[in-house]
């Protein structure tokens, strides 16, 4: 959890544009620059994520691990084939105060408050294809809980805005994903001892 808070927010403080935390050179000094105002971390229930809706409105969603935790971000990979959205289910709302004793990040040394949400991510089904011309919605599923990049931390301002997903009840539950019987990752279902395999992105 803490080496990935800091990999997350020595990225935001170093100016980087977000790429889904892939932060392979910060250093253990680095890491260990990030300072906790009275060493606290703060959980809240929700966060609330304003968005311009198709007739140009100001709506906002609001995000809850217990009730409605799934959210969409741009992707930041632009090569040709590669989907546009990511997907990742909130598990984690909380804010604390930063600074950083880091003379490679200007400024660090003022305290600044800042927030981000703990996210279990979707991946694309391999092999699937989705759009329009195929009438067919876009299918994810959970990213296997032993790749390293399956938990992280994102910034409320690079989600879009909450969307919904339908699980695939067809492709069935199972464990593989997440082996653990009981799980943090689980909040929106706690009494949930395993995952549906795969969802629809309702569109």
């Amino acid at each position: 959890f803490l080496p990935k808070l800091q990999d997350h927010l020595l990225g935001r403080l170093t100016g980087r544009e977000f790429d889904g935390d892939m932060h392979e050179e910060f250093t253990d000094s680095d890491r260990n620059s990030i300072r906790f105002l009275g060493g606290k971390i703060y959980s809240v229930q929700t966060c609330r994520i304003y968005y311009t809706s198709y007739d140009l409105q100001r709506q906002y969603d609001v995000i809850n691990p217990c009730a409605h935790p799934d959210i969409i971000l741009r992707s930041p990979i632009t090569e040709a084939g590669a989907e546009p959205y990511w997907y990742a289910r909130v598990i984690g709302v909380y804010h604390a105060k930063v600074w950083a004793e880091n003379p490679a990040i200007p400024g660090g040394k003022i305290t600044r408050r800042m927030d981000f949400l703990w996210v279990r991510w979707f991946g694309d089904e391999p092999g699937y294809r989705s759009g329009f011309r195929r009438a067919r919605l876009p299918k994810i599923g959970f990213v296997e809980s032993t790749d390293d990049f399956a938990f992280s931390f994102v910034d409320p301002a690079n989600v879009i805005r909450g969307c919904h997903l339908i699980p695939a009840f067809n492709a069935g539950r199972g464990t593989t994903l997440l082996p653990q019987s009981r799980s943090i990752a689980r909040r929106l279902n706690p009494e949930d001892i395993d995952d549906w395999l795969n969802f629809y992105v309702n569109m």
